[in-house]
């Protein structure tokens, strides 16, 4: 089976967890231990091609990753031609995978689009205007033109046939995501990044991790970890890593300390030394962050979400004091902190991208099957 992979998320200055869905489908489907599951007759790996605008330097790192098809255009350009659905999605392929809603249209080739949340009408105060109405047509567009709709979760399934989608087109998958993509840590890097922001070597750390916006909900998380700081052994600090997003200025109260974008393999590096992940957005579609740090083996307190399949030490995000005592429990009960480690592991182990990759290809064989 010959796929195009929309992949324009991976051109923008901060890709997210979009482009972790695309760089972990990519490395899953390419898996050459691929031994052939699934109850479709097609059950060989499929060939990505992956879609995006033209580079802006001579060389791309997309062709490291796969097959790459350019349309000579600028980025914006590009998506305000397929928003307006001026500019159709390049034939020669069976099926079109859209990894988020920002997609070419397909009038021939069958269309199937990731909608990994509606956040924006779950949480609508955590987005901008224009976010809102941008998400909105887009939405529109997938459900008028796509033939199957994959969603992470039965909640997501749900605000989505509330919003009009077919129930036939839905298809919620179990995963959609891996979180076996961080590489080997780098301690070194670590260290010195550390010792720059002024921790010691050695010293306990709290870590969060995501890009900062409204709904990541960071401003109740430092207020949470303000109020669990004289009740940890000693004023251990919070450790922020991810880009600026939008949204008011965060400023950091006492102990918590911004890093900033850090490279993959320093944050494979920062998870496996950290005494425990915190993680309460108001709303979460799937949530990587507590996926990966389950597979680091560390303890995580998190909002309800997909990811964690209850291995969490779950909170209300809206909740400040609770999520001030779920703090000091994951960073010194080492009762509960075994055995959020012990599930966090067991969860971690059943998200791969090959297992996600196979779930998608089963998906991609059965579109345009009756049923």
């Amino acid at each position: 089976m010959r796929v195009l992979l929309v992949a324009e998320q991976l051109r923008r200055a901060v890709p997210g967890g979009i482009g972790t869905y695309v760089r972990g489908l990519v490395a899953g489907s390419a898996d050459p231990d691929r031994d052939g599951v699934g109850d479709h007759a097609d059950a060989r790996a499929p060939e990505l091609t992956l879609l995006a605008s033209a580079a802006r330097r001579r060389t791309d790192p997309l062709r490291a990753l796969a097959p790459l098809r350019t349309v000579p255009l600028p980025a914006a350009a590009l998506t305000r031609l397929w928003d307006r659905d001026r500019l159709a999605a390049p034939s020669g392929y069976d099926l079109v995978h859209a990894a988020s809603l920002a997609f070419p249209p397909s009038p021939v080739t069958p269309l199937v689009v990731a909608v990994h949340d509606l956040a924006w009408r779950t949480v609508p105060d955590a987005f901008p205007d224009r976010g809102r109405r941008w998400h909105e047509r887009a939405l529109g567009r997938a459900l008028a033109q796509a033939a199957t709709l994959v969603v992470p979760s039965v909640d997501t399934a749900d605000v989505l046939l509330a919003a009009g989608a077919r129930p036939a087109a839905v298809e919620v998958l179990e995963p959609m995501y891996g979180c076996d993509h961080l590489p080997e840590a780098d301690h070194a890097a670590a260290d010195s990044l550390l010792d720059r922001l002024g921790i010691a070597p050695g010293t306990p750390y709290l870590l969060t991790v995501g890009t900062m916006q409204p709904r990541k909900n960071l401003p109740r998380l430092a207020g949470a970890y303000a109020a669990a700081r004289p009740r940890l052994p000693e004023p251990w600090p919070l450790v922020v890593v991810g880009p600026a997003g939008w949204g008011d200025a965060f400023l950091p109260p006492a102990g918590v300390v911004p890093v900033g974008e850090v490279g993959d393999a320093v944050l494979s590096a920062l998870y496996e030394r950290a005494r425990c992940l915190l993680y309460v957005p108001v709303h979460e579609g799937f949530g990587l962050p507590p996926a990966e740090a389950m597979r680091a083996g560390v303890p995580v307190v998190a909002s309800p979400m997909p990811s964690t399949g209850g291995a969490a030490l779950e909170v209300d995000p809206l909740d400040v004091d609770a999520m001030a005592g779920a703090i000091v429990t994951a960073a010194v009960d080492e009762g509960r902190r075994a055995s959020l480690v012990e599930a966090g592991r067991r969860r971690a182990a059943g998200l791969s991208w090959r297992r996600a990759a196979d779930r998608h290809r089963e998906v991609w064989a059965g579109v345009g099957v009756p049923r």
